[in-house]
């Protein structure tokens, strides 16, 4: 839930010096004498919670030889990762953390790091490691030996730069430890068999740690066919009922509780039945209530929709058997013509406008669908010659192709295809800003993330596995876009934000394209199937031309010539072309924007490059209770620079997207969110206005009266937490 300063909550009273820490960060709620918001009170607030709990809990060794060997010896930490390295670097590394003084810049991102990152004794009780000693152990891990790296990702998680996501950071280099991958995507086939795998997939990648989403538009309808037996399918539904339970059940250690999405094509047969299951009020044997739901849209949609005609359903099942591969695999846009006229494809018919305006009113209820713009999604594909993508995953930024997988009835594999393994870490806008060497940031980024993908190995689900290994596919993410803007007096969709998300966003395309080249370069490999790619024609550099990447505002040019980073010239893209299709570039896909959310906590960043949901933002922290976090890099002076996200209102996030997705080879996790007054008709222009912009995906659906009433949406618990 998330709420504004208000003056009228309480007067200002004599504050106690020694008021506890949760006492003090609840001050942020409270104004000054001279209406000002408090913000050292919720910096003191964290070293409170230093001196009241966390020092208390920890348990403290003589040195850093007798702390590895209790940790080693007691199975909290990998021998492995250490025997990588000669005790007196790993030292000096310790101590090049610790250089950097560090401290939480909000009681949250402290309470946050200590209840869900740092290591605990085996009882839960008392920390093992402070963020400096989980920094040091990262890298060590990430960096395989490689001392140089293993130093500069200490530089850049130390200074605030990169930070790995959740499952990385939560586990890299523990003993006991689920994985470092943040999140799966999954086909399923129109069989028995295929299903029945995917929900023991479904189980045990959840075990694991990530969420998990599925692709359902392949399912036959119910009442399709089975054995030529009409009327014998029951449809997605009661697949839909049996992932619910799976996620439910599987969780890792506690630790993260499973979740799973599913997707589903806007034109099959079941779709109407698929969005009910997210009525307040739907019957008990179809509702889903924790399973998330997204929406595959081709252009055909809106088309039909425009003219105010009917949208044709077509049944996977047929479809399969006249095109000779899956429904998703199948282009509905290009083939919708031929898929009415064929009367080897069953059909039935629905108004294309009576399905958004369903759509919106189920957003309206529940956040629910997702989004995916199928055809803007695949016509800026790097792969688009090797397959589709029909699907996204549960934070609706991950975007690749996937490929099938056949099955024998013994669930054996007869064919393994490629499913995908989400391996995510963010940016910090603001402090790779001020990076003294920004290429260099990325660079360090890029092969952190590279190192989760190399070290990732699900043996249990074959198909993850494969993909993994084929695509070393990462998503090097974005976080705090509203904090530097509002740092540096620019307003969120102004002018000079929209120039500069365009200026910032293209040099770090061209960076982490020159460091994928580089590692390929290094290695003598590349991602498979690289020559069905864009990049190995050199046609994904012809769509973009240089003189757009430059900022054209003087305020914006202002930040560019007082940084480090360099916007590519005309001359720099034509060498970096030339130097990819010779040597070619080691990760399949290389950008992501996640939602982010507890690493923004402990990063002190504003949630990926949306608008803040408020200047002073509440939350329900398990048994603590209510926590106040200002936006980060807010102040007295610069209040007016952060408009929350109803205020700045959907136009304006949906064009600071569209101006991002330009330079992202996946997605954006982009959340609408709306004024209390807001209809079903405003979310349908909205969805219009993301479609004709060329957004790929929309995310949740936010209410500001679900807010005020204590029912907000919960965030993606895979890649934002």
């Amino acid at each position: 839930m998330t709420s504004t300063v208000s003056k009228t909550i309480a007067t200002p009273v004599k504050q106690d010096t020694q008021l506890d820490y949760h006492a003090l960060n609840a001050l942020l709620n409270l104004y000054d004498d001279d209406g000002q918001i408090q913000f050292e009170k919720d910096r003191e607030a964290a070293n409170q919670y230093f001196l009241q709990h966390v020092n208390q809990n920890t348990v403290y060794f003589h040195d850093l030889e007798e702390k590895l060997k209790y940790l080693i010896d007691n199975e909290y930490y990998e021998q492995a990762v250490l025997d990588q390295y000669d005790f007196d670097f790993v030292k000096d590394l310790y101590k090049r953390s610790y250089s950097y003084k560090f401290r939480f810049q909000s009681f949250l991102g402290a309470y946050k790091y200590y209840t869900s990152y740092t290591l605990k004794t085996f009882d839960g009780k008392r920390y093992l490691e402070r963020f400096e000693d989980r920094v040091s152990m990262t890298a060590l891990f990430l960096a395989e030996g490689d001392t140089a790296l293993a130093e500069n990702l200490v530089d850049e998680i130390m200074t605030g730069r990169f930070q790995p996501a959740t499952p990385t950071f939560l586990n890299a280099g523990k003993a006991q430890r689920g994985e470092l991958v943040s999140c799966f995507l999954l086909r399923i086939e129109d069989n028995m068999e295929s299903i029945g795998r995917a929900i023991n997939s479904a189980l045990q990648l959840s075990k694991r740690g990530g969420g998990v989403a599925l692709l359902l538009s392949n399912i036959r309808e119910a009442g399709a066919p089975i054995k030529h037996i009409e009327n014998q399918s029951s449809g997605v539904i009661p697949v839909m009922k049996l992932l619910e339970d799976s996620f439910s059940y599987a969780n890792q250690l506690g630790a993260r509780q499973g979740a799973g999405a599913v997707y589903l094509n806007a034109h099959h047969p079941d779709i109407l039945q698929f969005l009910d299951t997210k009525r307040e009020n739907a019957d008990e044997k179809i509702r889903i209530k924790t399973l998330s739901l997204g929406v595959v849209i081709p252009d055909i949609t809106f088309e039909l929709a425009k003219k105010n005609q009917d949208m044709y359903l077509f049944s996977p099942y047929d479809v399969e058997r006249v095109y000779g591969k899956p429904f998703g695999d199948v282009s509905v846009t290009e083939k919708y013509a031929e898929m009415v006229e064929n009367p080897q494809i069953r059909k039935s018919k629905i108004n294309a406008r009576d399905f958004f305006q369903t759509l919106a009113e189920i957003q309206f209820e529940s956040g629910y669908p997702y989004i995916m713009f199928e055809d803007t999604v695949n016509e800026s594909n790097p792969m688009r010659k090797a397959g589709r993508i029909n699907m996204s995953n549960l934070c609706s930024e991950i975007l690749q192709v996937n490929t099938p997988s056949e099955l024998n009835e013994d669930l054996t594999y007869g064919h393994i295809g490629e499913d995908i393994s989400c391996n995510l870490g963010s940016l910090n806008i603001a402090m790779t800003m001020d990076s003294p060497d920004f290429g260099k940031t990325v660079e360090t980024a890029i092969r952190g993330l590279t190192s989760v993908a190399d070290q990732t190995s699900i043996d249990s689900v074959p198909s993850i596995r494969e993909g993994n290994d084929a695509s070393h596919a990462i998503g090097l993410g974005q976080m705090n876009l509203h904090g530097y803007l509002g740092r540096e007096h620019i307003y969120y969709g102004s002018e000079e934000g929209l120039d500069f998300t365009n200026a910032y966003f293209a040099a770090i395309m061209y960076q982490a394209l020159r460091a994928s080249n580089t590692i390929a370069r290094e290695r003598g490999a590349t991602f498979g199937d690289f020559e069905l790619s864009d990049y190995a024609d050199g046609s994904f550099f012809d769509r973009y031309d240089p003189a757009e990447f430059a900022p054209r505002t003087p305020r914006v040019q202002e930040l560019f010539a007082a940084s480090s980073i360099h916007t590519p010239s005309a001359e720099d893209w034509a060498q970096l072309k030339a130097d990819v299709m010779e040597y070619g570039i080691y990760n399949r896909y290389l950008q992501a924007v996640p939602p982010t959310g507890s690493i923004s906590y402990i990063n002190n960043s504003t949630s990926s490059i949306h608008p803040i949901a408020s200047k002073i933002e509440i939350r329900k922290e398990g048994k603590i209770g209510r926590v106040y976090y200002p936006a980060p890099h807010m102040d007295n002076e610069n209040l007016d620079y952060f408009q929350d996200a109803y205020e700045v209102g959907y136009e304006k996030i949906i064009d600071t997207y569209a101006i991002a997705t330009k330079y992202v080879d996946q997605g954006l996790s982009l959340t609408l969110f709306f004024k209390d007054t807001a209809t079903t008709r405003d979310i349908n222009r909205a969805q219009i206005h993301a479609w004709r912009k060329g957004i790929k995906t929309l995310y949740y659906i936010r209410l500001r009266q679900m807010a005020l009433a204590g029912t907000e949406v919960e965030g993606c618990v895979s890649c934002m937490l």
